[in-house]
């Protein structure tokens, strides 16, 4: 491995512990900062990390430290997984971050500041933006562990900077796209956790394939005339940053969003839902930011509003559900 270039990985929850995997199959050496001491230890010990990813075995060439100081020492590409809402915490503790790419694997907007992952790398991490790429596609970490054959698609503002993160992490189970709409992979990536979670309500309902087809697919109209009116191309909300990302994430039980949307369809409180699902679920504080951009700009978001109704304001789910379905006659 002399001369594998060498990626630092900053979160070991579920996505960051399993992204490490990608990127050793891929011929890097990793070393994953974990918040945790117990968690870094097993890591390098044990080669597990039990408590976010049981079905995983990390090879040898992935390390792990609780010091974020010895993982960022020497790296060629530092990877960002932690939760959004806690993101800029994060980079006002850890050391100033190495003059390399930066690689965000975080879907969401940040609650207050409704600023965007890229931006706030660049505002608190006093990141120049070229070094800046965002990950995302269909990519549930549990089928990636299993190494089932997935795409992602690698953004950023320098093209230099996208063929180089996703020559990182292109494993043999893993193909690699690269696209210069950083703005539309980020907020395809943030708004399909909302609106898996409306998924996943409505099968907590017990709803069937209809009702979350038509969920789908105007989410997928939410998702784009958010996007479009930020900045970004309509056309990447028909990739895999978009589409491909919203099918996987509220399709499949895998998804902490539609798990957590499922809880309060089924009853659940906001508050014991999240208990249930047990990791961060990033809907929730997301549509509250959505809402809340939505609210500036003057946009029609139906789907999301209804959630932060819920979730926010104590709305029964099941008569929103049908106020949302019986809003006037419009063209598609």
């Amino acid at each position: 491995m002399a001369g594998a270039p060498l990626i630092a990985v900053l979160g070991a929850g579920s996505w960051g512990t399993t992204f490490s995997s990608v990127l050793a199959a891929a011929g890097c050496r990793v070393r994953i900062w974990a918040r945790r001491a117990d968690i870094a230890a097993e890591i390098t010990e044990r080669r597990t990390n039990r408590g976010y990813i049981p079905e995983l075995t990390l090879p040898d060439t992935v390390n792990a430290s609780s010091d974020a100081g010895a993982v960022l020492d020497g790296a060629d590409g530092v990877v960002i997984a932690v939760p959004a809402q806690k993101l800029r915490g994060a980079l006002e503790q850890w050391p100033a971050l190495p003059d390399v790419p930066v690689v965000s694997l975080v879907k969401g907007i940040e609650r207050d500041t409704d600023l965007r992952i890229s931006e706030l790398l660049a505002s608190v991490g006093r990141i120049e933006p070229s070094r800046i790429a965002v990950l995302s596609g269909p990519n549930l970490a549990v089928e990636i562990a299993q190494q089932q054959p997935c795409a992602a698609v690698v953004a950023s503002t320098s093209a230099a900077t996208a063929d180089r993160v996703a020559r990182w992490c292109r494993a043999p189970y893993m193909r690699t796209y690269v696209s210069s709409d950083v703005i539309g992979v980020e907020v395809a990536g943030a708004m399909k956790n909302v609106i898996a979670t409306a998924v996943g309500a409505a099968a907590g309902l017990g709803y069937g394939d209809n009702t979350r087809a038509s969920l789908i697919t105007r989410g997928l109209a939410e998702m784009t005339r958010l996007g479009t009116a930020v900045g970004a191309r309509a056309d990447t909300f028909a990739g895999l940053a978009g589409m491909g990302d919203l099918v996987a994430t509220c399709a499949s039980p895998l998804s902490r969003n539609f798990r957590l949307g499922a809880a309060l369809g089924r009853g659940l409180s906001v508050e014991d839902a999240i208990r249930e699902v047990g990791q961060t679920a990033e809907g929730v504080a997301t549509a509250r930011a959505v809402r809340q951009i939505a609210h500036e700009r003057d946009l029609d978001l139906p789907i999301t509003s209804m959630l932060v109704d819920v979730i926010d304001h104590g709305r029964d789910i099941s008569s929103v559900t049908r106020e949302l379905l019986s809003r006037s006659v419009r063209p598609e």
